[in-house]
């Protein structure tokens, strides 16, 4: 009941709702910088990034996004991986993460994917 009573008291859920907009808004941007990304997906904290070798064939880079979700852990990131090729990231943030956690995943991703371009493709 505590738990239940924190959620509306906080206004939790509309925060989800609020906060999950911007982190959608900011990988689209993202998608329009790194070409990796081939979808971004989601409601509220719960959002998927799909990653692909080739936008047009969309083939999927599942050991890329491997490579991403160790990367972005040692910047501090956890997220994992889901699809039938483990191609998409997956995000899954509580429900009290704020604006400064979004712009901390985005920056974070941000110099991931840069660092993998830069290398090119995880053996």
């Amino acid at each position: 009941m505590a738990t239940l009573a924190v959620t509306l008291d906080e206004n939790l859920p509309a925060n989800a709702t609020a906060v999950g907009g911007e982190l959608l808004r900011g990988l689209v941007e993202l998608a329009g910088t790194h070409e990796v990304i081939g979808d971004v997906r989601g409601a509220g904290l719960f959002v998927g990034v799909e990653l692909v070798r080739d936008r047009s064939t969309r083939e999927p880079a599942g050991d890329e996004a491997g490579w991403v979700v160790d990367r972005l852990r040692e910047r501090g990131v956890l997220a994992g991986t889901d699809g039938p090729h483990h191609n998409v990231l997956k995000f899954r943030g509580p429900l009290c993460l704020s604006t400064g956690d979004v712009a901390l995943v985005l920056e974070a991703l941000d110099g991931t994917l840069g660092e993998q371009a830069e290398h090119g493709r995880p053996d």
